[in-house]
């Protein structure tokens, strides 16, 4: 079996760096992007401000007291999705198998690409074109695993590269921290470390039944990605640009607290799709259509963003525009477009530390225990909403045609 050619591109410090290419005054100063009050929490730092400790979500509160002189931005999502895309394309128009993890972060799979360009050869091309294109500093790892090529680039940050030859993989892997194995967070280095395991050349020489016993579920993949082994395949990339749901009535109705109660529904848990799926949107459309048959559509432009609290009172908005109160409804809908990849660091800029955690431990509840274990007041009459992962492939609309 012939081996693989995994790239691993990463944009180191993106949201840094996207703002030091358009304000140089920046370059070598300690940054901070996130939201700029105490409350705030730290969406991404540069490395100068890392060297005081600091990392992405500690509190902006926190981040200033490590580092005061500190520059604080409160980061510009449109920017950062332009240059994100205008990396894409570069990839996209180079390799015909790639995955976008991230809005600055890819992997590539250039298997069979050795014998007609050398892979460290295209690749420290494409490398440098990305550099001159737009700019901005770029590192990547290049081996036969996902695993390892991931861990390279961190090994070769910043701003450069590093391949792992055939056969190297576990050496390579052997002095470094656990803590440098994808899966592993603080917990599991903690549980490790308790252990006396704190480089991968112990976890390497442990056996796998005991991995498992002490890690659980997770044990084995951690014991191989230890080792070296991961087949998972580059997943091949398109972007959904939008998500959608809509609710037919079985009776047209005139209930304003009704439709306006499912329309917040629909938005919280469009929202919660979002997240689920590494998204944001920039465009809410609100449906109305009337027992005439008769369809209107009202839409707007927001920043990215993938909050309830942003979401849902833009939707309600729409709808009191949009609305006839003369009339009876047949059908309501909502859609979210212009959708990129982004996690919801990208709504950071606006959140605080308090918002983004009530977020996470309620998305932790929803994946736990379904989607309508956790709503607002406002949306608790709506039916219940179908589970489905939109983006990972084609599943059924939520709430599409449901009956009341």
């Amino acid at each position: 079996m012939e081996s693989r050619s995994i790239m691993h591109i990463d944009l180191d410090t993106f949201f840094v760096s996207v703002e030091r290419l358009l304000d140089s005054r920046l370059n070598n100063l300690p940054v901070l992007v996130g939201g700029t009050s105490d409350r705030g929490v730290v969406a991404a730092c540069s490395y100068e401000a890392r060297a005081f400790g600091i990392h992405s979500g500690m509190p902006m509160k926190t981040a200033k007291q490590l580092c005061p002189e500190a520059i604080v931005i409160r980061g510009n999502s449109v920017n950062y999705m332009k240059y994100s895309a205008m990396v894409t394309d570069i990839i996209k128009g180079t390799f015909p198998l790639y995955e976008k993890t991230s809005v600055d972060e890819f992997y590539v799979d250039m298997s069979g690409m050795e014998r007609f360009f050398g892979c460290l050869k295209l690749a420290t091309e494409v490398r440098h074109k990305i550099i001159k294109e737009t700019g901005l500093p770029i590192s990547f790892g290049l081996s036969e695993n996902k695993t390892v090529s991931k861990v390279a680039t961190g090994e070769a940050k910043p701003n450069n590269q590093l391949k792992i030859d055939y056969g190297m993989e576990k050496a390579f892997l052997a002095p470094l921290s656990v803590k440098k194995i994808p899966m592993v967070g603080d917990k599991t280095y903690q549980t490790l470390c308790n252990l006396g395991v704190k480089q991968i050349k112990t976890l390497q020489q442990m056996d796998v039944e005991m991995v498992q016993k002490v890690l659980g579920k997770n044990g084995l993949s951690i014991w191989k990605k230890a080792n070296g082994i991961d087949d998972s395949p580059v997943m091949s990339y398109s972007e959904r640009k939008s998500i959608s749901t809509e609710r037919t009535f079985e009776r047209d109705t005139i209930d304003i607290q009704k439709l306006k109660g499912i329309l917040a529904a629909m938005a919280e848990n469009l929202a919660f799709q979002l997240r689920r799926g590494n998204k944001v949107t920039a465009c809410i459309t609100v449906k109305i259509r009337y027992s005439d048959f008769n369809t209107h559509t009202l839409q707007t432009q927001l920043p990215y963003t993938a909050a309830d609290h942003i979401l849902i009172p833009r939707t309600l908005e729409l709808f009191n525009r949009l609305y006839n109160k003369r009339l009876l409804v047949r059908l309501i809908g909502l859609k979210y477009s212009s959708l990129v990849s982004g996690s919801f660091q990208m709504s950071l800029f606006d959140n605080s530390e308090k918002m983004v955690s009530l977020y996470q431990a309620m998305d932790k509840i929803r994946d736990k225990y379904g989607d309508r274990s956790v709503i607002k007041a406002a949306g608790i009459h709506a039916y219940t909403i179908g589970r489905g992962n939109p983006f990972n492939g084609e599943a059924p609309p939520l709430l599409a045609n449901r009956k009341s």
